[in-house]
C-alpha cells in the first residue's frame, strides 16, 4: 500500500534552498567544469546505486539529462547558458546535505527539492534540449544511424515549420488576396 503526501514550500522555505544554492555556486566559482561534471556524475551514480523513492528517482533522471546536455557535442549550449547549468550543478559538489542521506526515504528529500528547483530554473533549456533530442532520434532513424544531426539541422527545420505556419495562416485568412490586411 502506498501513501501520497503532499507538502508546499512557501517563499521563505524556498529562500532557504536558494541561499544554499547561492553558497554552493559561490564556492564553485573556482572549481573547474570537469570537476563539477565529475562530482555530479558521482552523485548521480551514488543515488542510482541505492533504492530510491520514486519522487527522487524521477528527479535524478533529470539531473542526468542536464549532464548529457552539457556533454552533447551536437547541442552546442551557448557559453552563458552553459555557465548557468554548471553553476546550478555546483550544489552536487557539496559533501554535506541538509538531511543526511542515510535516513530512509527522507534522506533524499533535500536532494529531490534541489533537483526540482534546478530543473524549474532551467525549464526552457530542458524543453528545447528535449525537443532537439526527439528531433535527432527521428532524423537518425530516418537517415540512418551513421548520419549526423546538428543543432543547425534542427533550427533549419524549425525555421521551415515557422514559415509554413505563417503561409498557412495567411492563406486561411483570405484566400486569393495577398494584401488582405491592408484593404
Amino acid at each position: 500500500m502506498s501513501l501520497d503526501i503532499t507538502f508546499t514550500l512557501n517563499d521563505s522555505d524556498l529562500e532557504h534552498f536558494r541561499e544554499l544554492m547561492q553558497r554552493a555556486v559561490a564556492r564553485a566559482e573556482s572549481v573547474a567544469e570537469a570537476d563539477i561534471k565529475r562530482n555530479t556524475a558521482l552523485a548521480i551514480e551514488e543515488l542510482e546505486n541505492k533504492t530510491l523513492p520514486e519522487f527522487v528517482a524521477v528527479r535524478v533522471a533529470k539531473l542526468r539529462e542536464l549532464v548529457q546536455m552539457l556533454d552533447d557535442k551536437d547541442w552546442q549550449l551557448p557559453a552563458e547558458e552553459r555557465k548557468a547549468v554548471l553553476s546550478s550543478l555546483a550544489y552536487f559538489c557539496e559533501p554535506a546535505d541538509l538531511v543526511p542521506d542515510h535516513i530512509p526515504v527522507l534522506g533524499y528529500m533535500d536532494d529531490a527539492i534541489m533537483i526540482e528547483l534546478l530543473v524549474r530554473d532551467l525549464a526552457e533549456n530542458f524543453s528545447t534540449y528535449e525537443e532537439f533530442c526527439t528531433f535527432r532520434t527521428a532524423e537518425l532513424h530516418r537517415r540512418g544511424a551513421e548520419a549526423t544531426v546538428s543543432q543547425e539541422d534542427w533550427l533549419a527545420t524549425k525555421r521551415r515549420e515557422l514559415h509554413r505556419k505563417l503561409r498557412d495562416n495567411r492563406a486561411a485568412r483570405r484566400p486569393g488576396r495577398v494584401f488582405s490586411r491592408f484593404f
